[in-house]
């Protein structure tokens, strides 16, 4: 049944929830208050939630208005999954931007504009601005709330960032704040001095096995295995798409708006790697993410996934994601490997002359043979006789 809802009922609803509009539609209340609009839809047989965007910024009745045209796109094999991936996402910076204008709209004068835009110039533009909006993780967000410390610059840095996602979750090019999953208001700089729980190297082999044998979906387990075989980030390997893989050459490009040192990261793949690749291929069809969310699949998996998969086997009292960067690291200091290929493989940034030779051709032949050698050490695969 329709219109169960009212605008005077919405804005009544306090309590966190999920409350039903009937035909699909929901009103969704988070603990912090704000409300947003998600409709669960079956599209070729498989249950979806599909973000709407957030009240009052999208009405009711155009809450409405979208949740009948997605059943009537499903209702004739169309994918409304696909029209929303399709629609251009707006960077960090330009929904920065946008924020700041709702909020000079609002009728009361700004006093802080000046100061926030300080902010963002200095503290998170740099490291976020190219970043569409959709790909900034808990990580991502992390890495320019540690810096700044416990300090008042750091709490209204958060602020900032907190109301940029906010209204592109309104907006609808984002299901949920990544920045209420960061703990603390900002990170305690002492927290860059916490060593992220790792593995020895000799035990990854075997937390692979576990992984592979548990309930965890293709996309998760598969994408937690690329972590460790290519050495790279959560948020890289979680949000790589298959315009950055170049099979032919056995190669991953990372764009430079993805990465820390703000520069294109070549990672050599092996072919350990590539079965990973051909195994996924058919969750997207080789196009738009590699290894799409479990739950949207036109969306990214959030890091919270991976750190699921480890949980749910047991795992996450004796290692992280970003652990296995360590066992990758610690594996090449006992096995002799050069210096400068751990730097480069684990994309450390280096200036200078050091820093252009990590990045050259002649450097990523020698760093496919490392990678070679490592994927077959925690694939249980004889070592490779030169």
């Amino acid at each position: 049944m329709r219109g169960r809802l009212s605008p005077k009922q919405i804005n009544a609803l306090r309590k966190p929830g999920r409350y039903g509009d009937g035909d699909t539609l929901f009103l969704v209340v988070a603990p912090r208050g704000s409300k947003s609009w998600v409709q669960r839809l079956t599209i070729h047989g498989r249950r979806h939630d599909i973000g709407l965007g957030g009240y009052p910024l999208v009405t009711l009745a155009e809450a409405r208005e979208t949740a009948l045209a997605n059943r009537r796109l499903a209702r004739k094999g169309g994918d409304p999954l696909s029209r929303k991936h399709a629609t251009n996402v707006p960077t960090f910076r330009d929904a920065a931007a946008a924020t700041s204008k709702a909020k000079q709209a609002g009728g009361r004068a700004d006093k802080g504009a000046k100061h926030r835009r300080q902010r963002l110039e200095r503290h998170v533009l740099p490291k976020l601005g190219p970043v569409p909006v959709n790909r900034v993780g808990r990580e991502e967000v992390r890495q320019v709330l540690v810096p700044l410390g416990a300090t008042e610059t750091g709490r209204k840095v958060k602020t900032i960032i907190r109301q940029t996602i906010e209204w592109a979750v309104a907006k609808g090019y984002v299901e949920g704040n990544v920045v209420d999953a960061v703990r603390g208001a900002p990170l305690k700089q002492a927290a860059t001095t916490n060593h992220h729980r790792a593995l020895h190297h000799a035990e990854v082999a075997a937390t692979l096995d576990v992984v592979e044998a548990s309930a965890a979906s293709l996309s998760a387990k598969s994408c937690l295995r690329f972590v460790v075989l290519t050495a790279a980030r959560s948020s890289q390997a979680r949000c790589a798409t298959w315009e950055e893989i170049d099979l032919e050459h056995r190669l991953w490009t990372i764009s430079a708006s993805r990465m820390k040192a703000a520069t294109p990261h070549r990672v050599p793949l092996p072919n350990a790697a590539l079965a990973v690749l051909e195994a996924v291929s058919p969750l997207s069809g080789g196009e738009g993410f590699v290894f799409p969310s479990p739950v949207r699949p036109a969306q990214p998996m959030s890091d919270m996934t991976l750190t699921k998969v480890l949980r749910d086997n047991g795992l996450a009292g004796r290692c992280t994601v970003h652990g296995f960067r360590s066992s990758f690291r610690d594996w090449c200091a006992d096995t002799g490997k050069p210096t400068e290929i751990a730097k480069a493989a684990l994309a450390h940034v280096v200036r200078g002359v050091e820093g252009a030779y990590i990045q050259s051709d002649a450097l990523l032949e020698r760093r496919r043979v490392v990678m070679d050698a490592w994927a077959r050490y925690v694939s249980r695969q004889p070592a490779k006789v030169v």
